[in-house]
C-alpha cells in the first residue's frame, strides 16, 4: 500500500506540473534532484489520458555505473495508480547522458510490457551533468 501512496502523493515541483509537453520540460523538472545524486537512480513518471502528472515512483537506486529495473516494479504503481502513459527517467552520476546498450535493451523490454499493459512508454529521459538525452527526441527509438 506504501506504493499507492507514492503514486498519489503531490510534491512541490513534480506533481504540481500540469502537463510534460517536452522532454525538456521533464529535464527541468528533475535536473535538481539528478544533480545531487551520486549513484543511478531510475524513476517511473505516471500520466494520465491527458499526460497530467499523476505522480512518480523511484524503481531503482543503483550504484556509480548501474541500477537494476525490472517490469515489474515499474509497472505496478502506474496499474495501482491508473495511469495511461509513463515516462522513464534516470540519471547517469559520471555526467555523460548517452544512453548505454542496456539502457536501450530495458527500453525495448518495458515498451514491450507496456504494450501487454495498454500503458504507453512515451520516452525515456537519461540526466547528465547540465544536460539530457530524450531516446525519442535523440533518434534512439526504435519501432
Amino acid at each position: 500500500m506504501d506504493e499507492l501512496k507514492i503514486v498519489r502523493e503531490k510534491r512541490e515541483g513534480y506533481g504540481t506540473l500540469k502537463r510534460f509537453r517536452h522532454s525538456a520540460d521533464v529535464y527541468e523538472a528533475f535536473k535538481e534532484r539528478f544533480e545531487q545524486a551520486d549513484r543511478e537512480e531510475f524513476l517511473v513518471l505516471l500520466l494520465d489520458a491527458k499526460n497530467a502528472v499523476l505522480g512518480f515512483n523511484l524503481v531503482s537506486v543503483g550504484t556509480l555505473t548501474s541500477s537494476l529495473v525490472h517490469p515489474r516494479e515499474c509497472f505496478k504503481p502506474a496499474i495501482l495508480g491508473n495511469a495511461v502513459a509513463i515516462i522513464l527517467l534516470h540519471n547517469h552520476p559520471s555526467g555523460d547522458p548517452a544512453p548505454s546498450a542496456e539502457d536501450l535493451h530495458i527500453t525495448r523490454r518495458l515498451r514491450e510490457v507496456g504494450d501487454i499493459f495498454d500503458i504507453k512508454v512515451l520516452d525515456h529521459i537519461i540526466v547528465g551533468a547540465g544536460r539530457y538525452v530524450s531516446l525519442v527526441d535523440d533518434g534512439f527509438w526504435t519501432t
